[in-house]
């Protein structure tokens, strides 16, 4: 046993160290670009300087002369080679979103792919890249998304009026009676900006492909390495098991590594055109340019209210910016924005209208909470709507907001709720920041000329489920002859430390000790089909794969067990890796044992069990999706002069079911919560009037550093989910919860000055504007 296991030993629960530390922090993972293949080239893109233009001629003669060029490709090479461009999740019946591999006959974003460069090296690839002569012609750009809809320009010819795609609820007509007789309504609204998950390891990919037997090998940045295989498979037009995809190690993903992108699919037509290994490794500034941005997007949000504060209809116009060429389908997840709009209160009444708006910007990616916004608008307009009744906006949510007793129930769009606890993280999280005591902190600060304040956001998180890509996962257990386990499932590591929890899982569900078992992932050719990491659905989903498989793995050893020391089945515990009998303690069996027998003692077998200890298992969300939620609290401090926030305190009370490793679990928390943070105050993909991108280097595209982010405090509050072992997802929410915190902390502290904000990010010079605003309103009121 290991030195922390006993014969009882419940590894689900323990603070266990994660596994894939050691390899880690030594520096010997394996990320993309530490693969190297026999007779590799490299890859460096072309791209278009110009937000829009005509394409009149690519000249790549000089670049292809150049010594140690294999290859230089524009789209007339490589676009006609695509078989069948599918994503697995455009859902159907959504509008089609254009996708060509290389910009053909228009640009459409500075940053768009014109041409692909294949070198001996990267070096020679850049300077060739720099060789490529493209003669444009401009066009005028679709750069705001608030007046898309209106331009005469046109993003995609065959999209009239710029729109991606839209969606809504019930007849907004139907509540105007409710909000024209309400005694309080309250409108505001909230524009957020552009920003992006800026993972650590940039995106990148190695295509390999073989001409003698028609197969391609892929080493990827990826969260879904099956996922990537059928989307090469259909891309190439060639059998799914003639695609290997290998994903080792992945340096942070937050959705931006789900699906595969347009550059993904260059490579991968100009290794099948080259029959060889071809390497694209994505640099920074690359990255901030073309790989894409999340949460542009604005909000008109209005609530009507009873003369106690009660809340009677809630609605919102949402609009959100997709970009160019938006992967996947900004509806996939846009429309679900609408759906929680209501959130973890009490709402008769809602409904939404939900628009998706082509320009000539970056194409919008999936982002850890792609829904986010819902809870930014809802959340700063309660705080608003508390100051313009009087009430203090934590005793507003008390009269309005769920308690586990509410459920289940579903809101008035249709999202069934179960098994959450909107109220009890509440109420912790302002235990444990003692609200009182600082609200009587913040008085003394004013009259001391110093601004304090106080912000929450309660939200619901959907986990697991929700799309047909997500709805099942598959899991091989392998008990070796040594008594050794080997789990293989799809995960793949992404930083959500998804190996160590499937060795806990696997231990407590087989009965044997965590030191025995290895876990293989993110190699399709030995790991059954899996969606991969996203949607919170890796801890939930994985779990009941595991418990799947490990259950028919347990009734065989049981049964050899049961047959070798000839007692019944029912008689036989097996834990610790051992099978005894109840009541003999002495007599036992250990798990090498039963291997061996089950291997090479195939005629000492019990009838109907059949050889070896292997067995495959795929465990199918019951409901629609498992919920998680919490409550993000921060405090901070804000200098009226120089427009620093400074935060005080960060609290986030979570109930993300029982825990399988807590400090993974915080971990999570803490990742999300500083991202959050850094979308309020910090972080932005900017453009300017021309569609010029002007926050391409970490000089100019700030990021929150550990100077700036406090001690993250952590409360949990457990009810299990309907599914396997309780669990639920916990890898988005932290960034869904921590932005309307941080915002209404700020407007909190402001609140003297009756500022209402309605823009981020909230930068220094943005709260000075906001403050000298409101002086400047209230002497001419």
């Amino acid at each position: 046993m290991s030195e922390t296991a006993t014969a009882t030993t419940s590894f689900v629960g323990m603070r266990m160290p994660r596994v894939e530390d050691a390899r880690l922090v030594t520096g010997a993972g394996e990320f993309v670009d530490d693969v190297s293949r026999p007779g590799m080239v490299h890859v460096c893109f072309v791209r278009s300087p110009l937000p829009r233009a005509r394409i009149l001629g690519i000249d790549i003669a000089e670049a292809a002369a150049l010594d140690g060029v294999r290859a230089v490709f524009t789209a007339a090479d490589l676009n006609p080679e695509v078989h069948e461009l599918s994503f697995p999740l455009d859902m159907p019946g959504m509008p089609h979103v254009p996708r060509p591999p290389l910009a053909e006959g228009e640009v459409r974003f500075v940053g768009d792919p014109v041409a692909l460069v294949v070198a001996v090296d990267r070096y020679v690839a850049e300077d060739a890249a720099e060789l490529v002569v493209v003669d444009y012609d401009p066009l005028p750009p679709v750069i705001d998304y608030r007046t898309a809809a209106d331009s005469d320009e046109l993003v995609h010819a065959e999209c009239p009026g710029n729109l991606a795609g839209a969606m809504s609820g019930r007849p907004a007509a139907e509540l105007d009676p409710i909000f024209a007789a309400a005694p309080h309504v309250v409108r505001q609204r909230i524009f957020q900006q552009a920003y992006a998950p800026v993972p650590m390891e940039t995106r990148g990919l190695i295509a390999d492909w073989s001409a003698p037997t028609g197969e391609m090998t892929i080493w990827a940045a990826t969260q879904s390495a099956h996922g990537l295989r059928g989307f090469c498979a259909r891309l190439l037009g060639i059998p799914e098991h003639r695609v290997r995809v290998v994903a080792r190690d992945t340096g942070g993903g937050f959705g931006q590594k789900v699906v595969a992108q347009r550059e993904d699919i260059c490579v991968m037509l100009a290794a099948r055109k080259l029959r060889t290994a071809l390497k694209w490794i994505e640099d920074r500034q690359e990255h901030l340019l073309s790989a894409g941005m999340a949460r542009h997007e604005y909000g008109d949000a209005r609530m009507a209210f009873d003369a106690d504060g009660h809340i009677l209809a809630a609605a919102i116009d949402h609009v959100q910016n997709v970009g160019a060429y938006p992967i996947p389908s900004p509806i996939t997840a846009g429309v679900v924005v609408g759906l929680l709009f209501p959130g973890p209160y009490r709402v008769p009444a809602a409904t939404f209208d939900a628009k998706f708006v082509y320009t000539n910007t970056v194409g919008r990616v999936a982002y850890r909470g792609p829904w986010q916004f819902e809870s930014v608008a809802r959340e700063v307009l309660l705080d608003t709507a508390a100051r313009r009744m009087g009430l203090d906006p934590v005793e507003l949510r008390r009269r309005n907001m769920l308690r586990r007793e509410d459920l289940p129930l579903a809101n008035p769009n249709g999202m069934p709720y179960s098994d959450v606890t909107p109220r009890e993280t509440f109420e912790q999280a302002l235990e444990m920041l003692d609200y009182e005591s600082f609200r009587e902190q913040q008085r003394r600060a004013r009259a001391q000329g110093r601004y304090l304040g106080v912000g929450t956001c309660t939200y619901l998180e959907p986990t697991a489920g929700g799309t047909p890509f997500h709805s099942t996962e598959g899991a091989t257990i392998r008990i070796e002859p040594s008594g050794k386990v080997n789990v293989y499932v799809a995960g793949g590591s992404c930083g959500n430390s998804l190996e160590t929890t499937v060795i806990q899982l696997a231990a407590d569900a087989i009965g044997v000790d965590a030191a025995d078992v290895h876990s293989v992932q993110g190699d399709t050719a030995v790991t059954p089909f899996g969606a991969g990491t996203g949607g919170s659905r890796s801890g939930p989903m994985t779990a009941g794969a595991i418990a799947e498989t490990a259950a028919t793995l347990r009734e065989r050893i049981l049964a050899i067990a049961a047959h070798r020391l000839g007692t019944a089945v029912e008689d036989v515990e097996f834990s610790a890796g051992r099978a005894t009998v109840r009541g003999v303690p002495d007599v036992e069996l250990s798990l090498a044992e039963i291997a061996d027998i089950a291997y090479f003692q195939v005629d000492a077998l019990p009838p109907g069990v059949p050889p070896g200890l292997e067995a495959s298992g795929r465990y199918r969300v019951g409901s629609m999706m498992i919920w998680a939620n919490a409550t993000h609290l921060c405090t901070c401090e804000v200098d009226i002069q120089t427009g620093a926030v400074r935060l005080l305190r960060y609290i986030v009370s979570e109930d993300c079911g029982p825990m399988i490793n807590p400090s993974v679990v915080e971990g999570q928390i803490y990742g999300g919560a500083v991202q959050g943070i850094g979308g309020a105050l910090y972080e932005q993909l900017a453009y300017d009037e021309s569609g010029n991108p002007i926050t391409t280097t970490f000089m100019d595209y700030l990021l929150p550093t550990a100077t700036e982010v406090p001690v993250i405090e952590v409360g949990h509050v457990e009810t299990p989910s309907p599914g396997p072992g309780g669990f639920k997802g916990v890898g988005e929410g932290g960034a869904i919860g921590s932005t309307p915190a941080v915002l209404n902390a700020v407007a909190d502290a402001l609140a003297p000055f009756g500022v209402e904000i309605g823009a981020l990010p909230l930068a220094p010079a943005t709260v000075v504007a906001m403050v000298e605003e409101a002086k400047r309103r209230a002497a001419a009121a």
